[in-house]
């Protein structure tokens, strides 16, 4: 998450909020935003949606709201304070526990692992309109890490033995006096673990971590639309120390259709009609996203008629009741007639003139 964004940004007024709202009024007026800008209801609004979501997505999660809160109290100077690995606030976990090796340093406290939030992850998912619609389950591949299978985690290789830093002498902290003060700070050479494997592991060359990759499951709701962002709340990075996981961010892109269109909750298409048949009436077979539907085209049906098909769109789903199937009537005229054709039209067109005098 970009801590720079949140300067700039007051999530609580995009909700027409204050700092001091609770979780229920921070719902509730997400609910009532989200309604009255949705895209399937208000098209044109979707950069006030994108807007509406990003700060619910953070403001509806207590870790990134304690985490926001704290940079914006904070201001830009609060990145002086340090980062991971350093006294100060930590933006990854939002809260002042790194502030522990500052003051284990001046009374003599010791340093415990802290639980730490798994990093957030976003991935791209490509959808045909008909999922789109309807809704699907799939899964998405994610890059992950795993314990090294060599070393079992330990980052060492095996057999190596562990010896004491010779910068931090185990502690996995260095002082730093300043004055009265004696700050610490985590040790740049074990990175706080107190010592290092003679040998590192050839496989993870220390790390105790390999690349590898996992499948998540992603159920996405009927009617989403494309460019959308699908929040799926602890689906992300594993957390540390017993932190919560992060989240995982699906961004939504769907493919344009050959035949059908998007109006809201409403799907759209086009079927053409012989002039005779629009003159007299007929019945016709109409595609939809499941099944055809057999249409009645009543006698004098005009080009541009739009015909509704119901229950035939966006399936309902929570508050939302389903769309229809909006057919638009084209009517299809010869470009070229017969002598026989056009002897017949122009007697068709005198007796018509008749019935109109």
């Amino acid at each position: 998450m970009a801590e720079r964004e949140w300067f700039d940004k007051d999530y609580y007024k995009v909700l027409g909020l204050t700092s001091s709202a609770t979780d229920k009024e921070i719902t509730r007026a997400y609910r009532k935003f989200a309604k009255q800008y949705h895209p399937d209801t208000h098209p044109g609004s979707e950069e006030k949606f994108k807007e509406i979501s990003g700060a619910y997505d953070v403001l509806g999660d207590d870790v990134k709201r304690k985490e926001y809160d704290e940079v914006r109290r904070l201001g830009p100077a609060a990145s002086g304070l340090g980062g991971p690995g350093a006294g100060g606030f930590n933006f990854q976990t939002g809260d002042f526990s790194d502030l522990g090796d500052v003051f284990g340093g001046l009374f003599g406290g010791s340093r415990r692992p802290r639980a730490q939030r798994g990093a957030d992850l976003e991935t791209a998912l490509h959808l045909g309109f008909r999922d789109a619609v309807m809704g699907v389950t799939t899964t998405v591949s994610l890059p992950s890490n795993e314990a090294c299978h060599t070393c079992r985690g330990t980052g060492g290789a095996p057999g190596s033995e562990f010896v004491t830093c010779e910068r931090c002498h185990g502690r996995g902290v260095i002082n730093d006096d300043q004055g009265p003060f004696a700050m610490s700070s985590v040790c740049p050479i074990c990175q706080g673990r107190g010592g290092r494997f003679a040998s590192p592991c050839p496989t993870c060359h220390g790390t105790g971590r390999e690349p590898s990759s996992r499948r998540v499951n992603v159920r996405l709701p009927a009617g989403v639309i494309d460019a959308q962002r699908i929040r799926l709340k602890g689906k992300g990075n594993l957390g540390t120390h017993g932190g919560p996981a992060g989240d995982l961010f699906v961004d939504v892109h769907v493919t344009s259709d050959t035949r059908f269109e998007r109006r809201g909750r409403h799907v759209t298409t086009t079927v053409k009609v012989p002039l005779t048949q629009a003159m007299l009436g007929t019945t016709i077979e109409v595609p939809t996203l499941d099944e055809p539907v057999t249409l009645k085209i009543p006698a004098g049906t005009q080009p541009g008629t739009t015909m509704r098909v119901k229950g035939r769109g966006v399936p309902a789903s929570g508050k939302h009741a389903a769309g229809d199937l909006l057919v638009s009537v084209s009517v299809s005229v010869p470009k070229k007639l017969t002598k026989q054709q056009r002897g017949l039209v122009e007697q068709l067109a005198s007796a018509l003139k008749e019935g109109d005098e």
